[in-house]
């Protein structure tokens, strides 16, 4: 039987830069379909409440936007900018965010309310669940932009926003993490999911979110990190490198590797002080982190 040091190694190499970006891409479209349902299996249905203790520390003050909500965001640097539906109406590079098919005007506030709507992006957005806790916590003024760079789990996000019937408060936008087509000072709020580890530039991509944020603005981070108890870590480690790849490949079928490679990236990834420091490097004023389940998981909140 291989040890959990053996097992990290033979997980599958996941590379840096855009190498990672694009073998990680290739792995989540190929278990989209299953995500949600494996999520639940194999968190044990805690997922749920992880990503409810997030949304509890949205909040967000409320200040007047310097534009419309449905007003066209060009990419720094380009002369090029986005309809509703995301084409280029200019010259300039390829627009690096869009709206999915089916989302026109999505990110167009209600008349009158341009003053009051809370602006929150979530970043790594998958199937939309955060997005969708969201705008239910934050209420009918309320916009949410959902962004994902991988189209297959984004889809499935939007069509669970649609059976809410939240299309008019939430926003899915194909869009990489670490090249975010919006302003400086954007948004009052950024959200994000079991994302971070799975960027090809960690830094690059918080310095992107540090750039969208309001002075003020709150970065609210629900990552996997390391248990505080050294019987939850042994216990966890045996669970993580061979449990879940057996659960997670047989329900989806899965040939590329992802759940081997999804404990190996957690392991890599900074833990609950080294993420802290990270943020503080970057620019973030105040930064706290709160372990759930035993520090399986942890929450950073950090403000601009």
């Amino acid at each position: 039987m291989l040890t959990v040091e053996e097992l990290t190694k033979t997980a599958p190499a996941a590379g840096t830069g855009s190498e990672k970006e694009q073998t990680v891409q290739r792995m989540f479209s190929s278990i989209a379909r299953y995500y949600d349902l494996n999520n639940s299996l194999l968190s044990l249905g805690l997922h749920h409440y992880w990503k409810r203790r997030a949304i509890e520390y949205l909040l967000v003050g409320d200040p007047p936007h310097p534009r419309p909500l449905g007003e066209p965001v060009a990419p720094r640097g380009t002369h090029c900018s986005l309809d509703a539906m995301g084409h280029s109406t200019g010259h300039g590079e390829m627009e690096t965010s869009r709206i999915l098919p089916g989302e026109r005007g999505s990110l167009r506030g209600s008349p009158g309310a341009r003053g009051s709507v809370k602006l929150v992006l979530d970043v790594g957005a998958g199937t939309a669940d955060l997005a969708l806790l969201a705008a239910r916590r934050l209420g009918e003024k309320a916009r949410i932009v959902a962004a994902d760079l991988n189209r297959p789990m984004l889809a499935i996000g939007v069509e669970k926003v649609r059976k809410a019937t939240l299309q008019n408060r939430i926003a899915c936008v194909q869009a990489n993490a670490e090249h975010l087509s919006a302003p400086d000072a954007t948004f009052d709020a950024v959200t994000t999911g079991f994302c971070l580890r799975n960027v090809g530039n960690l830094a690059q991509a918080l310095h992107e979110v540090w750039r969208v944020l309001k002075p003020g603005g709150r970065l609210i981070c629900l990552e996997f990190s390391r248990p505080v108890s050294s019987w939850l870590s042994r216990l966890y480690d045996w669970y993580s490198f061979t449990l879940l790849p057996w659960i997670g490949t047989r329900v989806s079928g899965d040939t590329t590797g992802v759940y081997q490679y999804l404990p190996a990236s957690i392991r890599s990834f900074p833990d609950q002080d080294g993420l802290a420091r990270v943020l503080r490097e970057i620019g973030f004023k105040k930064v706290d982190y709160h372990n759930l389940s035993g520090g399986i998981v942890a929450i950073h909140v950090a403000v601009k």
